[in-house]
C-alpha cells in the first residue's frame, strides 16, 4: 500500500520516513506530484492545517495520506509564532530569518517557556480521518546552539534534556520530539488501517 505524505519539506520527509521505517508501507511524497497545487493552510489552528492539507491532497491523489503542522508557542508572546511557524518573518522567508524574529522579540522577556506542538492527520479516500497531537516543553535560548536538525530547533531548549534539538543527533531527537511523538501515536490507527484492508 502506499501512503502519502502531504509535504514537499524535504526536511520533513526525511524525518517522518524515519519514524515510520517499520511499516509495510510505500512512502511517497507530494513532490511526487508535480501537478497537485500546495494547499493553502488559512486554518487558524494546526488541527484545522493538518486536517485540510491530509484532505486534499487524499482526494488528489486517491491515496491513504497523511500530513501534519506544526506550531511553536512562545508564552512571554502570547502563543506566537503559533500557526504562523513556517512563515513568521513572512511569506518566503527562510528558517534563519524566523530564528533571527524570534530571538530579536524575546529580548528582555525574562519568561523563556515554550512548547512544540505537532497535530498529525490521517485521511483515507474511502472516510477515515483520525488526529494525533504531540508536545513538548521548552525554551528558547538568547542564542543558537547546535547546527543539527532546521526551523527552531537551533533555539529550542527541550526540558527533558536540557539542549536545544540543533544539538542533538537526528535518533535522540526522535526519541523526544513532537512530531514523532504524534506520527507515534498515528501509527496503530494506521496499521489498524492497512490490516483492515488486506
Amino acid at each position: 500500500m502506499k501512503l502519502l505524505l502531504a509535504t514537499r519539506n524535504e526536511d520533513k520527509v526525511i524525518e517522518i520516513k524515519e519514524i515510520l521505517k517499520d511499516l509495510k508501507v510505500e512512502i511517497v511524497s507530494a513532490s511526487q506530484f508535480p501537478d497537485m497545487l500546495d494547499v493553502i493552510e488559512d486554518k487558524d489552528t494546526i488541527k484545522g492545517n493538518s486536517i485540510k492539507k491530509a484532505t486534499e491532497c487524499a482526494e488528489y491523489s486517491k491515496l491513504l495520506t497523511i500530513a501534519d503542522d506544526t506550531g511553536l508557542f512562545v508564552d512571554a508572546l502570547d502563543g506566537k509564532p503559533g500557526v504562523y511557524a513556517a512563515r513568521f518573518a513572512g511569506e518566503g522567508c527562510s528558517y534563519k530569518d524566523n530564528r533571527v524574529k524570534l530571538l530579536k522579540e524575546m529580548k528582555n522577556k525574562n519568561n523563556k517557556n515554550a512548547r512544540f506542538c505537532t497535530v498529525c492527520a490521517l485521511v483515507s479516500p474511502d472516510g477515515l480521518i483520525a488526529t494525533t497531537e504531540g508536545i513538548v516543553e521548552g525554551k528558547i535560548t538568547e542564542e543558537e546552539f547546535g547546527d543539527n536538525g532546521f526551523g527552531y530547533d537551533a533555539i529550542f531548549r527541550a526540558d527533558e534534556t536540557g539542549r536545544t534539538f540543533g544539538e542533538m543527533t537526528q535518533t535522540e531527537k526522535e526519541t523526544i520530539s513532537h512530531r514523532s511523538r504524534a506520527f507515534n501515536k498515528i501509527i496503530p490507527i494506521l496499521i489498524n488501517y492497512i490490516n483492515n484492508k488486506e
